[in-house]
């Protein structure tokens, strides 16, 4: 169980922390000629009046700072999460976004995504690098099972986000990412919560809302709830995030009950269609680097099971509060009890008793080296005494001639 005791800042802040080289997708010019430009902010929700989120025109060229951090292209020889499904219960996901092209399928009509959220999340986890950008996910060989756990606006509730979840373990998802963090809902979201770690899926959620609502008699951000699900759920691997200076926002929520800490704010991926690239931020963000993670843990390690590939990417971490996500460190350390099970007993061997026969044998050579011993120190004594009398018996004197 986790607790958030603190706001949350709106997705769409501090863009200007991480400005990328991009440039126009039409623009033919060299990269030299390209100004420096913003990406567009990626959206959580859509208000009422708000058009769908339209294909981006700029193209991050640069490797994102999350690429370093992360270190994906040393850990990519190892582990690229190639046989395993992620599911994204979230806003759904483009089926044409080129940097996933043929790894999405869709339940439902999960394959359009009016918001971007859903479909930012899921290049966040396995888009392919492209030509002439960095922005590349951290299992881009992961495929992609795209629920849909909002409306068409991005606005969830609790059943929608357990039917998503449990939709995505009845697919075959071996890690299922859930995009949002509600304050109620607890029963139906542990339940599939549950349900998922039966059908051998792990469940990735962020620890808290991205944005809190606004209270309408206040005008100001409402009070967090004391819990988020499906987070606070037994099972469930728990992100909060952290931008490029490897810091939070003052006003963001602590991070002591999360599990994890991950790259969240100021991250590059896709849109919901096209090649262009959007800039986001929030915990919800930083789980999707997390499940990303977690299926290079089980393209590496498929025999472990959920709450195994949870256990290696907090262990593996770098050391903090909450740990740091480490993909590298998570595919090649060996954690002597990873495996949960008991030390193998091995039957004691007791070894058959000695034979009697070289101890006799000791005991005779020593027997002897001691007589002999004895004899040598008594001739020592009695031979020049004997010498001095003439080898007379004791008691009688030398005559004199």
């Amino acid at each position: 169980m986790r607790r958030a005791r603190s706001p949350r800042r709106p997705v769409a802040r501090a863009v200007a922390a991480a400005l990328l080289t991009v440039a126009p997708l039409a623009a033919q010019s060299p990269p030299a000629a390209a100004d420096s430009v913003e990406l567009p902010a990626i959206p959580a929700v859509l208000a009422p009046d708000a058009a769908c989120t339209q294909a981006s025109g700029e193209t991050a060229r640069d490797k994102p700072w999350t690429r370093q951090v992360l270190g994906l292209s040393r850990t990519w020889p190892l582990a690229d999460g190639g046989g395993v499904t992620v599911g994204v219960v979230d806003t759904g996901v483009g089926t044409n976004i080129p940097a996933l092209s043929g790894r999405v399928t869709a339940v439902g009509g999960a394959g359009t995504d009016c918001v971007g959220h859903g479909s930012f999340a899921a290049g966040l986890i396995a888009a392919k690098p492209g030509a002439g950008s960095g922005m590349a996910g951290a299992a881009p060989g992961a495929r992609i099972l795209a629920v849909r756990g909002t409306d068409q606006r991005g606005n969830p509730t609790a059943v929608q986000l357990a039917s998503g979840i449990r939709a995505a373990a009845d697919g075959g998802a071996d890690v299922i990412y859930v995009g949002r963090a509600l304050p109620t809902g607890k029963a139906l979201l542990t339940a599939a919560a549950a349900h998922a770690a039966r059908r051998g899926a792990l469940v990735v959620a962020p620890f808290a809302p991205d944005a809190l609502p606004e209270d309408p008699t206040t005008g100001k951000p409402a009070k967090p709830a004391p819990w988020y699900w499906p987070a606070a759920a037994p099972g469930v691997l728990s992100v909060m995030d952290y931008g490029p200076d490897g810091t939070r926002p003052e006003n963001a929520p602590e991070t002591s009950g999360a599990d994890l800490a991950a790259p969240g704010d100021a991250v590059v991926s896709v849109g919901p269609r096209g090649r262009g690239h959007f800039i986001g931020s929030g915990s919800s963000l930083a789980a999707a680097n997390v499940a990303g993670a977690a299926a290079l843990v089980r393209a590496r390690y498929p025999e472990m099971t959920p709450a195994q590939v949870s256990r290696q990417l907090i262990t593996a971490g770098y050391p903090a509060v909450p740990p740091r996500l480490d993909p590298y460190a998570a595919v090649t350390s060996v954690l002597t009890d990873k495996q949960g099970a008991a030390p193998r007993q091995v039957p004691a061997h007791v070894p058959p008793k000695p034979s009697a026969e070289p101890r006799d044998r000791a005991l005779l050579i020593a027997g002897a080296g001691l007589g002999v011993v004895v004899l040598m120190a008594a001739a020592a004594a009695v031979i020049p005494r004997g010498r001095a009398r003439g080898w007379r018996p004791a008691g009688q004197d030398r005559t004199v001639a």
